[in-house]
């Protein structure tokens, strides 16, 4: 069984974060420039199995899809091109951000810590991924 990756997807950067190989837990793992995400991805996965790409989709309250799928679809699809045998599944990410910002409030991090928006990328991406572990393991 391979690790599972996941990805908050971002205009400037990428937050990502990553199972353990028995997919259990999630944890950060970095946050890279966009332009370099491709490049990341396809070295991470030459040197750990992963299964998997989980991508944040962003929607709207009503559910529908986010004005920011508009750059988020083209990245997207230039990383299908560039791993074509790699399952990229996209999942519903509301609030993930919000959530990131209470996390790093609830465990106390310093002000400037929490202004720091790699890091609330990179626990976006966290967040994305332990809300697709849970939605599988009760869809099993």
């Amino acid at each position: 069984m391979g690790r599972l990756l996941s990805i908050d997807y971002g205009r400037r950067r990428c937050g990502i974060a990553v199972t353990d190989p028995l997919r259990i837990v999630a944890s950060g793992l970095t946050t890279v420039d966009t332009s370099k995400l491709i490049e990341y991805i396809r070295n991470y996965v030459a040197t750990e199995q992963v299964d998997a790409i989980i991508v944040g989709y962003p929607t709207t309250m009503r559910g529908q899809e986010s004005d920011s799928m508009r750059y988020i679809r083209p990245g997207i699809g230039q990383l299908r091109k560039a791993l074509p045998q790699m399952e990229i599944i996209f999942f519903d990410e509301r609030f993930t951000s919000a959530i990131a910002h209470r996390a790093m409030l609830d465990g106390g991090m310093k002000k400037s810590a929490r202004r720091d928006k790699a890091i609330v990328d990179e626990i976006s991406a966290t967040i994305i991924l332990n809300d697709y572990l849970e939605s599988q393991q009760y869809n099993q």
